[in-house]
């Protein structure tokens, strides 16, 4: 079957069009000449760019010149994905149109280059839907824009009334001449002013200028280092009460860096900690107060006691026991009121009611255990134990001769809601020990073990090397 490829591509509905080698018009379907709104006679034998002018410094020429142009030189296909080449309609206007072009060469039998074939695809309305859709996107992309705007607008006006609502004292401050950019509610109060904005700290608080804190202020702004107070005094002279005028502050004055480093300002964020420090103040009067009192207290009861058993023979032992436990109850509480009647440390408490009754064997005690603090109450409870546990390891146990030792250990388990104290005192290279006939103050004041609502568990052992007592007791969580 004979088939006449000429006819086939006259009638193809692709366009194609022939070009020689100097880039003419030699042949072209109809389907070319419809899509380029074209007439045979007009364009046939013309060169591309005079049948279809574009400018010389347009992309359009560019693109179609280079892919031409490397057929030409190279022999080889050449491609153009996408390229805007505009069309003149019949009335002379243009008409923005996008292709997709294939530029094959065409040889003769010996291998010459003498045509190229272009075939291309008018894809100006896939364009224009990609055009369509980046537009929509953009549309999109606007409407998520404002969204987060609103976001931010709210999320600002928010953080405005945090900044606003803050129960410490905020103020910022900007440029070297610390000008307030903004204030709180809580830095207003404090200084008794109600208009700071816009000017500098000097102008705006003149008397903290002689107290040295514009001072501060300079050196942090130069330096960009921070700068904390603790505790320091201050007197400002607002519109507040006189006796509201010195103040005791802790604060920090922070530098603000720009993106390169450079301070812009500084934040002063901090609290008035003026009524603490008279709590504590007066809390101090009042503990001394206490000590002087209980201290006299002891020292009457002490005398009470010798004037009472004052030419009993028989009652001097007991007197000498009973001042004993006295001076054990004096050197916790002595403790206690050192510490402002703070919690205080399970090992603290055991050495120093050690040493209080061993005195020089003190370095026969080893202790072992968790960094754990008692509470005043229990801390007196567990001073009345040792001291009794001390003063019978003296007379009859590993205390009695020069060889025996004293090891204390405790360990503290975690609950939800309370913590568990076991603590053993176990004694070593002292004689042989048995339990005693009779069960005295002492043994008794030992197995009450320390008062809790939680609960108590003492035990006793008298075991050939030595005494051993382990007391057990679950106790209220005590923060320091």
């Amino acid at each position: 079957m004979d088939i006449d490829f000429l006819q086939l591509a006259e009638f193809s509905p692709n366009p194609y069009v022939l070009l020689d080698r100097d880039l003419r018009l030699v042949w072209m379907n109809r389907a070319y000449l419809s899509a380029t709104m074209r007439e045979r006679e007009d364009i046939i034998g013309k060169p591309m760019f005079e049948a279809f002018p574009a400018d010389p410094e347009s992309e359009s020429f560019r693109l179609l010149d280079q892919s031409l142009r490397s057929v030409v030189e190279t022999e080889e296909r050449d491609e153009i994905a996408l390229i805007r080449y505009d069309i003149a309609r019949p009335d002379g206007s243009m008409e923005a149109r996008y292709w997709s072009a294939t530029h094959t060469p065409l040889k003769d039998d010996d291998g010459t280059l003498r045509y190229i074939l272009q075939h291309t695809v008018d894809v100006t309305e896939l364009q224009k839907l990609r055009k369509l859709r980046d537009e929509v996107g953009v549309v999109r992309r606007a409407e998520a824009i404002q969204a987060r705007n609103r976001d931010l607008a709210r999320e600002s006006r928010r953080l405005l009334e945090f900044f606003q609502q803050a129960p410490g004292f905020v103020a910022v401050l900007g440029g070297d001449d610390h000008v307030f950019q903004m204030t709180n509610a809580a830095y207003l109060d404090l200084v008794g002013r109600s208009e700071l904005v816009g000017r500098s700290v000097r102008d705006a608080l003149p008397e903290v200028v002689g107290q040295g804190f514009v001072d501060v202020l300079d050196t942090v702004y130069r330096t960009g280092e921070p700068y904390i107070g603790r505790r320091e005094p201050v007197v400002l002279e607002g519109a507040n009460d006189p006796s509201q005028t010195r103040r005791v502050l802790n604060f920090i004055f922070q530098p603000m860096f720009d993106h390169d480093g450079t301070v812009t300002g500084i934040i002063v964020q901090g609290y008035d900690v003026t009524e603490e420090i008279e709590y504590e103040e007066r809390q101090a009067l009042l503990i001394q107060e206490l000590n002087h009192r209980v201290k006299n207290t002891l020292a009457v009861v002490q005398g009470l006691a010798q004037q009472t058993f004052r030419g009993i023979g028989e009652a001097q032992g007991a007197m000498t026991t009973y001042k004993a436990r006295l001076q054990a109850l004096a050197a916790a509480h002595a403790l206690l009121t050192a510490s402002s009647w703070s919690p205080a440390r399970v090992d603290d408490i055991v050495s120093l009611t050690f040493e209080s009754a061993a005195g020089a064997d003190v370095d026969r005690l080893k202790l072992e255990g968790a960094d754990y603090l008692l509470s005043p109450e229990v801390a007196l409870a567990l001073t009345m134990i040792v001291h009794e546990l001390t003063t019978n390891a003296i007379k009859y146990g590993a205390l009695s001769n020069a060889e025996g030792q004293v090891q204390v250990t405790w360990h503290v388990a975690r609950h939800k809601d309370h913590d568990a104290l076991s603590l053993t005192w176990r004694e070593r290279g002292g004689p042989s020990v048995s339990p005693p006939e009779r069960e005295g103050f002492g043994s008794k004041l030992i197995r009450s073990g320390i008062s809790s609502r939680r609960g108590t568990r003492v035990e006793m052992h008298y075991e050939p090397d030595g005494v051993v007592c382990m007391l057990e007791v679950l106790l209220e969580r005590v923060e320091a």
